[in-house]
């Protein structure tokens, strides 16, 4: 990393000279020599350096040589940055000014600046000096070591058009051993301990997590197992750190336990009566007592055939963990032609067939120094896919990194290729990531912004920073420094990843003494005596789970620290701050979400080189205007502070301030002042905006030149705006990269005058807006403004007193819309789909703004895109016009409604009596789902093609002949919502759906038995149209549960010896399609039915809670003999945690 810090130090004097020129300042006489004397010396380093950083690895001394560069190295970086930002800060106050009074007002800026200007001046002399005298011993050693010489060049971030990530989810040479460690975590035997040890062993990078994953999240293992736990151990082997991860793992808190007694009882009662899998992964401890403690408390009372899988680099470990020898499976290198496969695909990766046969013999030279290592083919593979000539292929094989002979060094060799084949920069945004700990994964996004604060990534041409640093991140994940990728559901990009365990032991490697993370959990302060002085980033971790252990007083000691990031929840850091920010000058980012702390102290301001400040999630009310002075900073994130009620007044002056988050979840009452925002012209981000008047002026008019924001955008207490042009002022049609607006118009004073309809209209956002919110409104929507006409995404949500909806329909590129809250509707009919209908049943367009179709110039379409409609807590709205019949106004002649209608979604609609047919009949229509919708009926000639779920309520009224739904959830009882249904004893006859695949009966309290009526096979049934036959009864039905049935005792057809009064025919088929068989909190349910049980399809049976049924199931009950054959049955008794 020495030569990517070299070269920053090279561009930053060379720009201190530019400096000079442009904005007429001047060093110290005689210092511009001391840079020229700098600059040369960095030069003749910066030509050793590729040399050095190949023999260190062999070399204690020159590693301590390039240590040594690397301290001053910052420290001049430190100095640059101090001189330029005094210059930048000087020549704003300068532009600070009008024009007329420039000269003036110049005069008196450099008068009252010149001793402050002269001190600066003096003080960075002296540094430079100081510089010079250090970097000229590191010169002097240099010669010592004789390092060859090599011509410097500039490598550039060439990023390939698509730079797909290659997810290599199928294992390489690895099929046999996964089906062996599958066969030992499901096996079933009498035989043998309760808990089994299963030990993956084998050399870093071999491939023991990759294959650990694999089992973890095959389907069977996770149907087998009640309960699946991850914990990443590492070294040292912390009891309590992995006591208190088990139980985070169950979403149970740890609160302040320290004493590993108090989370040993506490595992101790989780784990009873359970089967679980635990997968220890990294496991380095060698000693059997810190083991035995924790082990003990997992077995106690366990259900047999409970697996713990340990992966380490030792067979000693795996002994120690308590693996028997034939639970130890040590994982042999690939062959040579599975290696050869793993790496070409990703050598290969978007290569025509002339040149994968051009570079295959190369290739496979190159697989071959692998020698099996599955995370080395892999690294090499991913660095050669961007090379396609054979003089680069042949370069890698002839590399000097391949002289070690021992296989693990091969990872290390193949680490150190990709490393050095990466650009400056993108090296350095790599090594960054040894700041975070092992088994950490971080958000790309924050990551770009971590990187952007330390200087790592440069605006190019037409290319922002944030842009330079998600093409960084995607490179870095093509050549397999990432993994363990999550992925957007729209567009597949990556959002979040990790690291494997080498990489960051190579990352650790490249920056040792700079970056390290220490976890609070059990730490004592003394553990981070032992890190280096000079480290520059730090991240300090605590529990997720509310532990509230105190932030180590010690930090402050390392003066030197760029990054002080914290990860969970401290105790409180309001006495610790002001010591931290005295002392830790160099910062560049500030870290402390959720930290407590109530107030910034106001010598912030005096932190320089800050650029990244996240105070997310704490109790301050107000930031200090000193942070004003931060001219560098990039980002400032106060979001999620519930108490914030101001932003600082001159918060304009933060120039460079790219992105500014505040959101909070709302409520009536939020409000943050904010002024000055017109010279944040540089912000890219800014998720919500407050509209505040002064006088008679509000400060909308502050956004005007805010034209680069992107993405999101809020805009709150727009009711406040006294005067719609101040919003035109805004300018919010030049916002060109803005593609959502969430407009509130709530307003905190009484208004008399009601503006929303002009400033809805003034707002007139760029055409790239395709989503839009608006809340709160009471202005009366006759004509919507020609700008939302292009919108694709609108959200009506609290719109007070309005008793009729806009005309919606007559927006000709909707796609979704959601209407919630509007409590004064009652009917919703055709001023909604923007058709007015004369007493003839006629009908006009006004306005001219519904398009006709292709087809007959008279045929009017509405709603002709819209794909999504959801309505939304309507507590009120009784009719919805469109059902037929002589009352149905909107039987328009040559109308055509919602033609590409694909989803309906109705919650909370108490009253709501039906859904239109021009919604139910349409080809295009698919699912409609429908809560807490009371008085809703669904008529008979209902689409058969429909996917449908609804409240049982809803159910009962759906008394339909012809129903071909595949999918069906009912429920009495929402826990969320709390709300219950009538006395209903008898299920509907649910047997009758032919294509139902998924049915789940939740909360029904007053069934106490089910047969005939709920199979659809009683005496009165009566299947019309042939689609069902009185031999079939849920004949594709799949998946079955039943939850919460307190009074339910019987199911007819259960018990053997019992009079079976459902009088089946012996041919008729029941349930033949039948895979998962549920059954949960049934207290009194005595039987499940014979045909069910003994069904050869059955594949799980799930009991929970559920005592009577339960003791027949388990091994040795009387129902046993009925379910031998089916593969999975997993069992849940009541006990004090699964009862809260």
């Amino acid at each position: 990393m020495a030569d990517a810090l070299v070269s920053v130090v090279m561009e930053q004097l060379s720009l201190m000279f530019a400096q000079e020129v442009q904005q007429e300042v001047r060093l110290v006489v005689g210092v511009k020599n001391e840079v020229k004397k700098l600059t040369s010396n960095f030069q003749a380093i910066q030509a050793v350096l590729a040399d050095a950083e190949e023999r260190q690895l062999k070399d204690g001394s020159i590693q301590r040589w390039i240590d040594q560069l690397k301290g001053v190295s910052y420290d001049m970086d430190d100095v640059l940055d101090e001189w330029g930002t005094a210059i930048a800060k000087s020549q704003m106050k300068v532009n600070e000014h009008p024009r007329k009074t420039a000269r003036k007002v110049c005069s008196m800026i450099f008068s009252c600046l010149c001793f402050r200007e002269a001190g600066l001046r003096c003080d960075i002399a002296h540094k430079i000096k100081e510089l010079n005298e250090r970097i000229d011993g590191i010169v002097i050693e240099k010669d010592r070591f004789h390092f060859k010489s090599s011509e410097v060049g500039i490598k550039q971030l060439e990023y390939q058009k698509t730079t797909s990530v290659i997810d290599a989810t199928e294992t390489k040479g690895r099929e046999k051993d996964k089906d062996r460690v599958m066969n030992m975590l499901l096996s079933q035997s009498s035989q043998g301990p309760a808990l089994r040890t299963i030990s993956l062993v084998g050399m870093g990078g071999i491939g023991k997590t990759t294959l650990a994953q694999l089992v973890y999240n095959d389907h069977k293992v996770a149907t087998h197992f009640k309960k699946r736990i991850w914990v990443c151990v590492s070294d040292p082997f912390d009891e309590i750190r992995i006591a208190k991860a088990i139980l985070e793992a169950f979403k149970v808190s740890a609160s302040d336990a320290i004493e590993l007694q108090t989370l040993l009882e506490d595992i101790q009662k989780l784990f009873r009566d359970m089967k679980f899998l635990l997968v220890l992964d990294d496991v380095w401890n060698e000693d059997s007592s810190k083991w035995e403690q924790l082990k003990i408390s997992l077995k106690c009372g366990c259900l047999p055939g409970s697996r713990i899988l340990v992966t380490t680099r030792k067979r000693k470990v795996a002994n120690c963990m308590g693996s028997s020898s034939v639970d130890i499976l040590e994982l042999g290198l690939l062959s040579t032609d599975e290696c050869w496969s793993l790496f070409s695909q990703f050598a290969y990766f978007e290569k025509n067939s002339r040149e994968r046969e051009n570079l295959e013999d190369i290739g496979r030279e190159i697989a071959a120094k692998c020698k099996g290592l599955p995370l080395a083919a892999k690294s090499l593979g991913s660095l050669l896919r961007f090379k396609r000539s054979r003089a680069e292929w042949q370069s890698v094989l002839n590399s000097h990194v391949w002289e070690t002979e021992e296989a693990e060094s091969k990872i290390l060799a193949s680490l150190q290729l990709s490393y050095h084949d990466l650009p400056f920069d993108m090296r350095r945004c790599f090594s960054y990531c040894a700041v975070f700990p092992k088994d950490f994964r971080f958000q790309r996004d924050t990551l770009i912004k971590l990187w952007m604060a330390q200087g790592f990534l440069r605006e190019m041409q037409n290319k922002e920073m944030e842009v330079m640093g998600r093409e960084c991140f995607e490179a870095l994940a093509a050549r397999s420094f990432f993994q363990d990728f999550k992925k957007e559901a729209g567009d597949g990009s990556i959002y979040a990843c990790k690291m494997h365990d080498m990489v960051h032991d190579f990352a650790q490697n490249l920056t040792k003494n700079e970056c390290f993370s220490v976890d609070m959990d059990g730490a004592v302060e003394s553990n981070i005596d032992s890190f280096s002085r000079d480290a520059r980033h730090t991240m300090v971790v605590f529990g997720n789970y509310n532990t509230y252990s105190s932030f180590p007083a010690t930090i402050h000691k390392f003066k030197k620290l760029r990054s002080l990031i914290v990860d969970g929840r401290p105790s409180s850091m309001n006495a610790a701050l002001p010591n931290l920010i005295a002392n830790l000058s160099c910062l560049r980012t500030l870290r402390l979400s959720g930290c407590g702390i109530e107030e910034v102290p106001s010598n912030i301001g005096k932190l320089i080189h800050l650029r990244h400040v996240d105070l997310s999630e704490n109790e301050i009310r107000e930031l200090p205007e000193e942070m004003c002075e931060l001219y560098n900073m990039l980002t400032l994130d106060v979001s999620f502070c519930q108490k914030l009620e101001r932003l600082p007044d001159n918060i304009g002056r933060l120039v460079k301030l790219r992105h500014l988050k505040v959101f909070i979840y709302r409520h009536d009452s939020w409000f943050v002042k904010m002024r000055g925002f017109e010279g944040l012209s540089s912000l890219r981000e800014l998720d919500e905006f407050h509209v505040s008047d002064s006088g008679e002026v509000s400060n909308i008019e502050d956004l005007r030149n805010l034209n680069h924001l992107q993405g999101s955008l809020t805009i709150s207490w727009l009711g406040d705006v006294k005067d719609p042009n101040e919003v035109k002022r805004a300018e919010f049609k030049r916002k060109k990269h803005l593609t959502r607006l969430d407009l509130w118009f709530d307003s905190r004073t009484d208004r008399r005058i009601i503006r929303d309809v002009e400033v809805l209209e003034a707002l007139e956002p760029n055409p790239n807006v395709d989503s839009l919110a608006i809340g709160c409104y009471q202005g009366i929507i006759r004509v919507f403004p020609s700008w939302i006409n292009k919108i694709k995404v609108v959200r009506l949500f609290k719109w007070g007193k309005i008793e009729n909806l806009p005309p919606l329909g007559k927006l000709q590129s909707l796609e979704k819309l959601t209407v919630e809250e509007m409590e004064c509707i009652k009917k919703v009919g055709h001023e909604f789909l923007g058709m007015k209908v004369d007493d003839d049943d006629d009908c006009n367009i006004r306005n001219g703004e519904m398009a006709p179709s292709p087809s007959p110039s008279n045929t009017i379409i509405a709603f002709p895109k819209l794909k999504s409609l959801t309505f939304i807590d309507m507590k009120n709205w009784e009719e919805w016009e469109g059902r037929g019949g002589n009352e149905d106004k909107t039987n328009i002649f040559n109308s055509i409604i919602m033609p590409s209608l694909r989803y309906l979604e109705l919650v909370g609609c108490p009253k709501l009596k039906a859904v239109p047919d021009y919604v139910l009949q349409s080809t295009t229509f698919r699912r409609l789902h429908a809560d807490n919708c009371e008085s809703l009926r669904i008529p008979r000639n209902t689409s058969h093609h429909i996917v449908i779920s609804m409240s049982y309520e809803f159910l009962l009224l759906w008394n339909s002949k012809k129903i071909g739904c595949r999918r069906l959830t009912t429920w009495g009882k929402e826990i969320h919502r709390r709300r219950r249904c009538g006395k209903i004893e008898n299920l509907p006859p649910l047997g009758k759906l032919p294509s139902l695949e998924k049915l789940r009966v939740y909360g029904m309290g007053y069934v106490g038995r089910m047969g005939r009526e709920f199979l659809g096979l009683g005496v009165d049934s009566d299947i019309s149209n042939g689609e069902m036959t009185s031999s079939s009864s849920f004949p594709k039905l799949e998946s079955l549960s039943f939850w919460y049935m307190g009074e339910w005792k019987e199911w007819e057809g259960g018990e053997k010896g019992n009079e079976d009064k459902t009088n089946i025919s012996i041919s008729t088929k029941i349930m033949p399609s039948l895979h998962y068989l549920k059954i949960v909190y049934c207290l009194e349910l005595k039987a499940l039915l014979d045909y069910v049980l003994q069904s050869t399809t059955l594949e799980q049976l799930t009991i929970k809670f559920s005592p009577i049924i339960g003791a027949q199931f388990k091994a040795g009950g009387k129902g046993w003999p009925n379910t031998s054959h089916t593969p999975t049955i997993t069992f849940e008794e009541l006990n004090y945690r699964s009862a809260i």
